[in-house]
């Protein structure tokens, strides 16, 4: 099959390189879900007035943020599980592309932020440099690892589930079994080798960490391009879309447009909270709370004992910024997928699929915790704040990723091959 030579549009030389074959075209969308559609819709509005009347502005902010984020993560299929796969499987480095695009985006948006102390609600955004060692490296693996065999990411998982799908419900269910684990453990886990983080704005100012971090995302566009010229990969696939205006409320959006939009919703949750975008944490209390709620006292483990985590703990999820943005995802994604006509909750799932949906959500809460984040709150954090602890994730997470695509046959799942279609 020969290679696609036609030159992309110019503004689209950041996402297209050329691939073995033309990409299919899109099919159009099934007729919208109204009754899931009322559903979600109104239990958003619903819980969105609640704690805005009970818990205040910017807690009610955070929880629209995040179903603006669900909405945003499923209209694009913004997938971090995917990009990297497609990458190391057969050199399609369109993902990661748009990955660089989201990451620039954030990054100048949260300069300005934390640059000129903007915040709101009180608050005002500062960033931390992110710890360097050994649970940073295994954590990032581990995660990586997890997300291929899961299916998804952190924020992947969250949009997946409420669009139904169901095998990632078990994915979801060991990310916090995973999250729980660590946390009782975590006398094992504390204490391995690490140095302080790097802010790179603590040495060359916010101007010279924006200008940096631009570069070397620059200097990624240009060798996943030169990956995929050398390698000639498959298309990526295109999910069922809308037409004209239509296509704002019922998708698909083109992945760049996904990427400006969770950019500045990135920067719309430091802008609020004063912190960056996070998920896992969330994974973490949720599990705690399900345990007190049986009877049992999480609180009396170590990890728990902390000022701030005893904190999380004693207050309601409601108060929580990675609960709220979390729940926010859900409700979001079950509304775009109802109004996309794909919501549906699939009762078969194999038996194989099963077991790894477990076993990658476990090990994803695990590697999580151990590297302090996640693809959201360890790679696109750190990264766009100009900590050196980003970068290092996401390296790490690619070898990862090596691995998993190892371990997918053995649970019956399949990696892209070169004379595949699409990937």
């Amino acid at each position: 099959m020969s290679a696609v030579t036609d030159r992309p549009p110019a503004g689209n030389f950041l996402l297209r390189s050329p691939t073995s074959c033309a990409a299919p075209i899109p099919e159009p969308e099934a007729p919208v879900r109204w009754v899931p559609l009322a559903i979600s819709a109104a239990g958003s509005v619903a819980l969105s007035w609640y704690v805005w009347a009970t818990y205040g502005g910017k807690f009610g902010a955070l929880l629209v943020i995040g179903l603006f984020l669900g909405l945003a993560l499923y209209h694009s299929r913004f997938g971090f599980t995917s990009a990297w796969r497609q990458l190391i499987a057969v050199g399609n480095g369109e993902g990661l592309r748009a990955h660089a695009l989201l990451l620039g985006t954030a990054a100048t948006l949260i300069a300005l932020l934390i640059g000129t102390g903007t915040g709101l609600f009180g608050t005002t955004p500062k960033a931390t440099a992110g710890p360097i060692g050994l649970a940073l490296f295994v954590g990032a693996a581990l995660f990586a690892v997890g997300m291929q065999l899961g299916g998804a990411c952190a924020s992947g998982t969250l949009f997946a589930v409420g669009s139904g799908q169901s095998s990632i419900v078990l994915t979801l269910g060991g990310f916090i079994a995973g999250s729980v684990l660590y946390t009782w453990a975590f006398p094992l886990f504390d204490g391995w080798p690490q140095v302080s983080g790097v802010l790179l704005a603590d040495h060359v100012g916010w101007f010279g960490s924006w200008a940096i971090t631009i570069a070397v995302l620059g200097l990624v566009v240009v060798a996943t391009r030169g990956v995929q010229a050398r390698r000639n990969p498959p298309p990526v696939g295109v999910p069922p879309t809308a037409k004209g205006f239509a296509r704002v409320f019922r998708g698909s959006w083109p992945l760049l447009v996904g990427a400006v939009v969770l950019a500045v919703l990135a920067a719309a949750v430091v802008l609020v909270s004063g912190g960056t975008w996070g998920v896992t944490f969330a994974f973490a209390l949720w599990g705690a709370k399900f345990l007190q709620l049986i009877g049992l006292h999480p609180e009396t483990w170590e990890f728990w004992q902390t000022t701030s985590n005893a904190k999380s703990l004693a207050s309601p999820i409601w108060t929580d910024k990675t609960s709220l943005t979390d729940i926010g995802i859900i409700l979001g994604a079950a509304v775009a997928a109802a109004a996309a006509g794909t919501w549906k909750i699939h009762s078969e799932i194999p038996w194989r699929t099963a077991i790894a949906s477990v076993l990658g959500g476990i090990l994803m809460g695990i590697g999580a915790r151990l590297a302090g984040g996640c693809n959201i709150g360890a790679y696109l954090a750190g990264i766009s704040t100009g900590s050196l602890h980003g970068w290092l994730w996401g390296i790490f997470a690619l070898g990862g990723t090596w691995i998993g695509l190892k371990l997918r046959p053995l649970f019956g799942l399949a990696n892209p091959k070169p004379a595949d279609s699409i990937c």
